[in-house]
């Protein structure tokens, strides 16, 4: 057993400038290429995140935008339905004026035909009486004329 041990022990000298080697090589690495390595990613991380902050701030400020614009367009849209309402309200106004001047029209003009039929049936009644009288007289001159020829 004192062989192996002897054995191990002389092996274990001839793998300590290997140990020593490989710390060596470890904190070179460590020092030259894992640190630049992590301050590469440490900026990169930090300007990735800074973007990804900045394109999510001007994201909310574009849907802040597409939600202003879209409010203004919806208060334009009510206001001209409200100006469509009004001048339809306008116009059927105006519309129902001039109907009833037209109906007051109407009923001045069948009021003043009425009384000038009226007036005119009686001048012809007047007319009409006034030459009956005379075409009697006319019938009875012409009929007695005619029983005294035969």
């Amino acid at each position: 057993m004192e062989a192996t041990l002897q054995a191990l022990g002389g092996l274990l000298l001839k793998a300590v400038p290997t140990l020593l080697l490989l710390v060596l090589v470890h904190f070179y690495l460590k020092w030259m290429f894992f640190r630049p390595m992590g301050d590469v990613l440490t900026r990169r991380r930090a300007s990735t995140e800074g973007l990804r902050q900045s394109s999510e701030a001007t994201l909310k400020k574009a849907s802040e935008l597409a939600a202003s614009f879209e409010s203004k367009l919806h208060e334009a849209r009510e206001q001209i339905y409200q100006e469509q309402d009004e001048a339809r309200r306008r116009w059927i106004s105006e519309q129902t004026t001039r109907v009833e001047e037209a109906r007051h029209q109407a009923r001045e003009l069948i009021h003043k035909s009425k009384l000038q039929l009226e007036t005119e049936s009686s001048a012809a009644k007047q007319e009409l009486a006034a030459t009956t009288d005379a075409l009697a007289e006319q019938i009875a001159q012409a009929v007695l004329k005619k029983k005294a020829v035969a």
